[in-house]
């Protein structure tokens, strides 16, 4: 039985609009952590806290995965303190300091995206997957697209409801728009969500996110090639960015709340790096090479100008 300050927590969450995938990650958290603790929760501490860390790390569990456990009881702790009056309770998760690899996201070349794309047949997943490519939409948005969010004629997309519960305006390129002209033109059924399920006792509801990244999972085999719905994803913000495309424009077209995710692509985006060092090392180049010139020219000036005998004694000098 879940306990009584869970479901008030969960409450409390839904209350504060948190999306109901926030919700149940946090409420399955905190249910393993109560269910390991040994002691009331007024009574943990920071060393319970510790002790559960090293609990993760026998499971073997990734540093980004405990961080979030850790996360996820500090503002439980937070809501018991605040919201509950538990005035005498203290945070035991004052900080938190496992230190987090920091990968480099991962991208697709443009033969690998070409090589994808021609295993693909059926219209319905060309269409999904081309709109996180050219959109840069996540897998959750493109499951819950629904037909009236596409406005064709301005080739625009409206997101509703995004990470973080924020709406977002994506632009169609060419090829998504035709893309997904070509599915919407095959497709008979009037249901309001964009993308649906094609067989079984599911058929014609909307697409699952399962369902989706089953997909793909099952054309990255057919092409050989390590391809997820996220990596389709990186592919556009790094072909924005090594096209020039300004990084506040990456990050509104992403969705990303902080500038700071959004300049990881800066460490990947190889093309527009060289492309920088090439060009600023150009100018150096040619200030150098003015400058030695200036220089030189400087010195013949005041070798002619000097009277005839010392230019001589000069010459010797330096002979």
């Amino acid at each position: 039985m879940e306990p009584t300050e869970l479901i008030r927590y969960r409450r409390a969450l839904k209350r504060k609009n948190y999306s109901p995938h926030t919700v149940k990650g946090y409420i399955n958290i905190l249910g393993q952590f109560i269910k390991w603790l040994s002691v009331p929760l007024s009574e943990v501490t920071r060393k319970e806290i510790g002790t559960y860390v090293d609990h993760l790390l026998r499971k073997r569990r990734t540093p980004k995965t405990i961080t979030c456990h850790l996360q996820t009881i500090r503002l439980f702790f937070d809501y018991l303190i605040n919201e509950e009056s538990r005035s005498m309770m203290i945070n035991p998760v004052t900080r938190i300091s496992l230190r987090l690899p920091k990968p480099l996201p991962r991208h697709l070349k443009d033969d690998q995206v070409r090589t994808f794309f021609d295993g693909i047949t059926d219209l319905r997943d060309k269409a999904m997957f081309m709109l996180m490519l050219r959109c840069g939409l996540r897998v959750q948005e493109v499951a819950e697209l629904t037909v009236d969010a596409v406005e064709f004629g301005r080739k625009q997309i409206f997101v509703l409801h995004g990470k973080g519960a924020k709406d977002r305006v994506v632009y169609m390129s060419e090829d998504a728009r035709s893309a997904l002209t070509a599915y919407l033109e095959k497709r008979s059924s009037k249901a309001r969500g964009l993308f649906l399920v094609q067989k079984g006792p599911m058929r014609g509801s909307p697409i699952s996110v399962r369902g989706i990244q089953k997909r793909i999972e099952y054309y990255a085999r057919k092409s050989e090639l390590n391809v997820s719905c996220h990596r389709l994803r990186h592919t556009m913000a790094t072909q924005l960015l090594n096209a020039d495309a300004d990084l506040a424009t990456i990050q509104d077209l992403l969705g990303h709340g902080q500038i700071t995710t959004t300049q990881r692509y800066c460490r990947v985006a190889n093309l527009k790096v060289q492309r920088d060092y090439y060009k600023a090392m150009t100018v150096v180049l040619q200030r150098a090479q003015a400058q030695q010139e200036d220089d030189e020219e400087e010195e013949t000036m005041e070798s002619m100008e000097r009277p005839n005998h010392l230019r001589v004694a000069w010459d010797n000098e330096l002979s």
